[in-house]
């Protein structure tokens, strides 16, 4: 009788083995963008032992499913173009249609590369309007961070077009730089977009490109416990539901609705502008800023547009008593819509409570603070009136969870360990905000992961492009150190890896905001970078100047560089500012500059022996106005010349 139901069980799993479909991967799917002119690589799952054929371009390929369901085939490169389909058949049928075929990137990161169009809707209104590009297509990566081992697929994901309602969805970075190489070369682009905002690059590095940082290593082999990652989860979230127990106490927090009827003890603050720079020291808790507003008779019952430019950290909106924005943290832009019947003729009430956690709170400077109604604006800038609702007695604790999307091979794991079998044209990468802390050790872990993804993808010379941090927070007018500064350096560090490109982008940031708006530019400096470098085109100034030596004569430094174009300059016809020396002592001491046939000459007069040299080294250099005659900037850098 046992024998009996052993035979039944192998019969049941052979009748499964039998009955299983072929599987592809999430990233093949109906209107894919492969590589052109390389060997593809189709890929998927069936039942072991199951014949699988695969016919594209008129060719057949035949595999058979091994014993883990594994099948692959190596189909015979093609031509850029389109549209292709591709038929796989084993237990079941699957046709993909609308394949083109042109150049893949991978286009990873954090969150300036997350940005979105739909983020920047005012400023790019008329490029999504004008988006008609349907040989420009986007894969968005779904967000995944796993602790336990590389991920076989993702979880979902769709090929779309460039046409005005799915390239909102694109990143701004990534569409910009695919449409300046789509209207140059006329050949299909493909975008693999991966990035999650926050990450470090830690959690893009598989584990086997992590070992040779032995104290990350323990991390990463620590996560693997489940039982003790979810014991410090369990517990540091504990110790935060007790704290916002008690923060919620607190008498005014559960308002939800503003009282506007008492207002006489309001006191008067001016929008934008931090309290604690306008005399409410030291307070972390809620605020609420109360604003009038009178409108024409035209005005009354119209939907409009509120800017509320950036508030530090939450806040929730209101007119005339009804809700009509919210969000719970500070990074992102307020742009709130207003229904229709909210607004009214004559005095409207505008009310904004803001929840401070830590630090500075308020309204960021520097931002567009407006109610546009039709075509007329109302302008918000100004002085509002506050009322101090909740005082925050108990400081919030500090976290000491373990965040999946931040630890080490994490979203290697969920995100990019799916991939690597697809074949990419290159790598376009922007990160480096969640290192600034520690530039000393991303000097070793860029270099690190752009050897990691070529041994992933099985291509030693992969081109990688990469995003060197703008400029950011308030300007320096003194020689200092900078955490940012030396980010920047570890990134230019990096150009000595072969089949490499930097962009400079000193001139882009803003000070007040971690991402900044202007990243149309961004994406098409990445596109010279990958004309230069990839397509070998040799015409083309891809980059700004790039330092390569300094000599002493005498008390000045004389400065060479590459990528000088048409020759050295300024952005504004000035001398050339931000250069500081310094003697042994590596006291720095600002220097100044001029351009000799295509050199930089450089001496102070505080510094008789100068030992050190550095250009734009800060967080937001005030004159980094060093570029070549075809505008591009120069890299901030530091050396040494003995």
């Amino acid at each position: 009788m046992r024998w009996i139901i052993v035979v039944f069980a192998i019969c049941l799993l052979s009748n499964t083995w039998v009955s299983a479909q072929v599987r592809l991967p999430a990233i093949v799917r109906d209107s894919m963008v492969v590589q052109r002119d390389t060997r593809l690589k189709i890929w998927g799952w069936a039942s072991p032992g199951e014949r699988v054929q695969v016919v594209l371009n008129k060719r057949r390929y035949n595999a058979t499913a091994e014993a883990d369901g594994t099948w692959a085939v190596w189909v015979a490169p093609l031509q850029a173009g389109g549209p292709y389909m591709l038929d796989i058949q084993g237990s079941n049928t699957i046709t993909l249609r609308n394949i083109l075929a042109g150049d893949v990137w991978l286009c990873a990161g954090q969150s300036n590369m997350v940005h979105s169009l739909a983020l920047h809707r005012e400023r790019y209104a008329k490029e999504i309007a004008q988006a008609n590009y349907p040989q420009i297509r986007n894969f968005t990566v779904p967000v995944a961070a796993t602790l336990q081992g590389p991920r076989e697929t993702l979880s979902g994901g769709r090929w779309k077009s460039a046409n005005p309602s799915d390239v909102k969805g694109f990143s701004v970075v990534a569409y910009f730089f695919a449409r300046a190489l789509y209207e140059k070369y006329r050949v299909p682009v493909g975008i693999i977009h991966a990035s999650v905002g926050g990450s470090p690059i830690e959690t893009w590095t598989s584990e086997e490109g992590l070992r040779a940082f032995p104290e990350t290593m323990v991390v990463l082999q620590q996560n693997k416990d489940s039982a003790y990652v979810n014991r410090m989860n369990r517990d540091a979230g504990a110790r935060h539901d007790a704290w916002e127990r008690v923060v919620r106490s607190e008498a005014g927090f559960s308002v939800t609705a503003p009282d506007e009827t008492k207002t006489k003890d309001w006191r008067a603050i001016y929008v934008p502008g931090y309290w604690e720079d306008q005399g409410v020291q030291d307070l972390d808790g809620i605020v609420r800023y109360r604003r009038e507003i009178v409108l024409p008779a035209s005005a009354a019952g119209k939907a409009a547009r509120l800017a509320l430019g950036r508030i530090v950290d939450a806040d929730d909106v209101y007119i005339n008593g009804v809700a009509v924005g919210h969000t719970g943290y500070q990074y992102p832009q307020r742009r709130y819509s207003v229904p229709a019947g909210v607004l009214k003729a004559g005095k409207n009430i505008l009310t904004v409570r803001v929840t401070n956690y830590h630090g500075k709170g308020g309204f960021v400077p520097d931002k567009p603070y407006r109610l546009i109604v039709e075509n007329d604006t109302v302008d918000l800038t100004g002085y509002w009136r506050y009322k101090v609702d909740v005082v925050f007695h108990v400081p919030e604790p500090v976290a000491e969870t373990i965040p999946p999307r931040s630890q080490p091979a994490a979203l290697f794991n969920g995100m990019i360990a799916p991939l690597t079998s697809y074949a990419i044209k290159g790598i376009v990468w922007y990160q480096g905000e969640s290192n600034t802390s520690d530039a000393g050790e991303y000097r070793k872990l860029l270099p690190a992961l752009i050897a990691d993804w070529r041994r992933q993808w099985r291509h030693d010379d992969l081109p990688f492009l990469f995003v060197q941090l703008p400029n950011f927070n308030e300007m320096n007018y003194l020689p200092e150190e900078s955490q940012w500064a030396s980010l920047r350096e570890a990134q230019r560090q990096a150009l000595r890896v072969p089949r490499t490109a930097m962009v400079v982008t000193i001139d882009l940031g803003e000070w007040n905001d971690i991402h900044p708006g202007n990243k149309r530019p961004i994406g098409e400096r990445l596109a010279l970078a990958a004309r230069r470098l990839v397509y070998d085109d040799r015409q083309v100034v891809s980059s700004g100047p790039v330092f390569q030596q300094a000599r002493a004569e005498g008390r000045s430094i004389i400065l060479s560089f590459s990528e000088t174009g048409t020759g050295l300059t300024t952005s504004d016809g000035e001398a050339p500012g931000q250069f500081a020396v310094a003697g042994m002592d590596k006291v720095f001491k600002w220097a100044e500059a001029r351009i000799v046939n295509n050199e930089v000459v450089v001496s102070s007069e505080f510094v008789e022996q100068p030992v050190y040299i550095r250009y734009a080294w800060g967080d937001n250099p005030a004159k980094a106005n060093l570029v070549n005659r075809e505008g591009l900037p120069a890299s901030p850098f530091e050396d040494r010349l003995f």
